[in-house]
């Protein structure tokens, strides 16, 4: 498949550029971007020429959540290639959250010896891309937020899952059902590719964005929501007409700045904000 490589440069504050970095990602990722590799100036992405989405990108850059931030970018076509090859090779090491969860990387799975925790929930990940491994703080926050809960005989919804690993998680943790949606295929393979991996048989995945839950029946406990402020924003109505009375909304994926008008758009909705969680400058919101 052929790829563009977007070469970004960032001007901002020096304190300010990783932030930058990380919400650059995660906008570009709207607009079809599978990986990035940090630059001296900014970032570089990758794009499949063919999901590349210019209009989406330029707009989401005009209305960037950092507005100290000037970026601009330049595209030229790339070499057939994996860009995540060196990543997906080296994996990561294994992550420990709340002293309750370990999740390990299953292709290095002899480094950590899985079945040998007695004391643990183990999650092993083949990720085919860095996100949603839990080495990302909003991760971990969604799941330590998790295990705070009794998710027995629940029934959950991952929206945006990645690699499947909150689904995943809460399935350990004994919710009944679990269901997912990823607007990018592989996303939706991988998940579906974890599940199996880790023995994961309640967990059904679907490609699309939030218009998928118009062909799902029924409520849900829990909604969980590892994604972007906008993406949030746009569909929280969607959230709130699938979660049941009583159910909770759990979100992350966004900074201190962006809470207030996420709480706003909850208060319209009838929901109110329950927990927080706080890691960097990234945060995690309960609604109820």
């Amino acid at each position: 498949m052929k790829y563009l490589v977007a070469h970004f440069k960032i001007r901002c504050a020096g304190e300010e550029l990783q932030t930058a970095r990380d919400l650059l990602a995660d906008e570009a990722a709207g607009a079809g971007f599978e990986s990035f590799e940090e630059t001296e100036e900014g970032l570089d992405g990758y794009v499949q020429r063919d999901l590349f989405d210019q209009e989406t990108l330029n707009e989401r850059l005009a209305n960037f959540p950092l507005p100290s931030a000037e970026i601009e970018y330049k595209t030229e076509e790339m070499e057939d290639k994996n860009w995540n090859e060196t990543w997906e090779a080296t994996g990561f090491d294994p992550i420990v959250v709340d002293d309750t969860v370990i999740i390990y990387d299953a292709k290095h799975a002899s480094d950590l010896h899985p079945g040998q925790s007695e004391d643990h929930i183990e999650i092993g990940i083949d990720a085919v891309q860095a996100f949603g491994t839990g080495t990302h703080e909003t991760t971990r926050m969604m799941v330590s937020t998790l295990l705070n809960m009794d998710l027995d005989g629940k029934r959950i919804l991952d929206c945006g899952c990645g690699t499947g690993i909150l689904g995943i998680a809460a399935a350990k943790m004994g919710a009944r059902e679990v269901v997912g949606y990823d607007i990018d295929e592989w996303s939706v393979e991988n998940t579906r590719h974890n599940a199996e991996l880790n023995h994961v048989e309640n967990f059904e995945v679907y490609h699309g964005d939030a218009h998928v839950l118009n062909h799902v029946n029924g409520l849900f406990d829990v909604v969980l929501a590892n994604i972007n402020r906008n993406t949030l924003l746009q569909d929280m109505e969607t959230f709130k007409s699938v979660l049941s009375h009583g159910g909770v909304l759990i979100l992350s994926g966004f900074y201190e700045q962006d809470i207030r008008p996420i709480v706003e758009k909850a208060a319209q909705l009838g929901l109110k904000e329950t927990g927080r969680k706080a890691e960097r400058e990234w945060r995690c919101l309960t609604l109820a």
